[in-house]
């Protein structure tokens, strides 16, 4: 961590990583300043409640004038203006995940959550608990979370609580962000494929993982969750790992699992003996799971187990996380981020289980690299298929999109399997027809579930704003 003052410019300031972090750099006493091609809430407004200057638009003379530090986001490619200035003027440059060991995790204990699904509520749910069992943790989340009234914090030792993706650094730095965190401890919610823009298959994912687990201590927790076997094969190679999961063999495991509307509730077990009773506010097995994880990880670590209880019990969960967004003509309207499949089934299955009287309308967006593609065009069937009726949006497209009609997932399959297994089911051309659609469609009593890696067109909102008019 320097000892000076510096004057910090961030290019793509307003990323899900990049905002919080210039706040911590501003309050940590540093000059901070940025640009990026736009500006949406909650981002945008974060920074402006910091006093952060924002430029819209990426430019050479958004360098002048010339910062101590570049921080580059990992969405700015090589050809920026910006970047392309920096490297012509030689000026110091470093990555997100370099900045944040680099200011904040030094004489930390850091506890690194990554896995294909879960990152950012369970990271969300550690920090949380590690509050009400006493600490004053730091923290780093991927997503807005209410319960702990700030995008990031700086908080005070031992303890650093931060989402690790395993997704790329910097268009100068191709390996996983999570690399650079110096964990001390690590929990691991899931290893599944995804990124297929950045991934050739599962085995480079695991690759990615194993060098995480490479860099913790020999006596470093590693909880690991053991529904997924390439996890329990991570645990495996390390001493210090424990393992979880709904039942089984595994050392942490949930009891009979009891979802409402109200939440969720299930014994913890530790290796067969029941130890504590876990009450939720959030909905499904995979958030119970994610909460046994944070618990398990408390317990290695000696953190009082009824202190983290108090937290999980109030956790309202990150936004866009199963986030219901209000109650409009008798309609329930929940955003969520899932995106992935597995993700999809899990919330789809919590959101039935805790709206059991209701009709279920699934609304999803094709829009991650991943979903864009076929890759799980039959998955994504299957993950569907617990609801009702299902609204898909056509595959997301992006400018000078190198995916062709032949990579990508087909929306119009997926709506015809599901009306052979008896779902009603149909295709937007994106939220604008969607929105419209929905509107005279739905009807009192349902849950629209909407979900998307993206804003969706703002689909959430504007649709609970057209049943409030209508």
């Amino acid at each position: 961590m320097t000892d000076r003052p510096l004057d910090i410019h961030m290019t793509a300031i307003c990323g899900m990583g990049m905002a919080p972090l210039a706040v911590l750099l501003s309050q940590a006493g540093h000059r901070v300043r940025g640009s990026d091609k736009a500006a949406f809430p909650p981002m945008s407004d974060a920074l402006a409640a910091a006093g952060l200057e924002i430029t819209i638009g990426f430019a050479a003379e958004n360098l002048d004038p010339e910062p101590d530090l570049v921080i580059i986001g990992n969405a700015v490619s090589r050809d920026n203006v910006e970047a392309a200035e920096v490297e012509r003027r030689g000026l110091e440059r470093i990555s997100f995940p370099e900045a944040v060991s680099r200011f904040f995790l030094d004489g930390r204990r850091s506890l690194v959550v990554a896995g294909t699904h879960g990152k950012t509520t369970t990271t969300g749910m550690l920090a949380r608990a590690l509050q009400t069992a006493g600490f004053d943790p730091g923290y780093l989340v991927g997503g807005r979370v209410r319960d702990l009234g700030a995008l990031a914090y700086a908080g005070e030792p031992p303890y650093f609580a931060i989402e690790g993706d395993e997704y790329d650094t910097a268009y100068f730095d191709k390996g996983p962000k999570f690399l650079h965190y110096r964990p001390a401890a690590a929990i691991v919610t899931s290893l599944e494929f995804d990124h297929a823009d950045i991934y050739d298959d599962v085995e480079q994912i695991e690759g990615s993982f194993r060098r995480l687990v490479e860099l913790l201590p020999e006596d470093g927790p590693l909880v690991a969750c053991a529904e997924y076997e390439r996890v329990r094969t991570l645990a495996a190679g390390h001493a210090a790992a424990v393992t979880y999961a709904t039942g089984g063999d595994a050392d942490w495991t949930l009891g009979d699992i009891d979802v409402s509307a109200a939440g969720t509730r299930a014994p913890l077990v530790y290796r067969g003996r029941h130890e504590a009773d876990l009450e939720l506010g959030l909905l499904g097995s995979m958030n119970a799971l994610n909460a046994l994880a944070v618990y398990a990880l408390g317990r290695e670590l000696g953190v009082d187990g009824a202190g983290m209880l108090d937290g999980l019990r109030g956790y309202r969960g990150a936004a866009r996380r199963q986030e219901i967004l209000g109650e409009a003509r008798g309609v329930v309207v929940i955003d969520d981020f899932a995106h992935h499949p597995t993700a999809v089934a899990a919330t789809v299955s919590a959101v039935r289980a805790a709206f059991a009287d209701r009709r279920l309308v699934a609304v999803f967006e094709p829009r991650s690299n991943t979903s864009r593609r076929a890759i799980f065009q039959s998955q994504y069937t299957d993950a569907l298929f617990g609801a009702d009726v299902v609204a898909l949006s056509e595959v997301f497209r992006k400018a000078n999109d190198p995916l062709t009609d032949d990579e990508a997932l087909s929306p119009a399959r997926i709506t015809e399997e599901l009306g052979h297994r008896g779902v009603d089911a149909f295709v937007g051309a994106g939220p604008d027809e969607l929105v419209d659609r929905l509107t005279t469609t739905l009807r009192p009593n349902d849950v629209a579930l909407c979900m998307s890696n993206g804003d969706f067109g703002n689909l959430p909102r504007r649709l609970l704003a057209n049943l409030e008019k209508n």
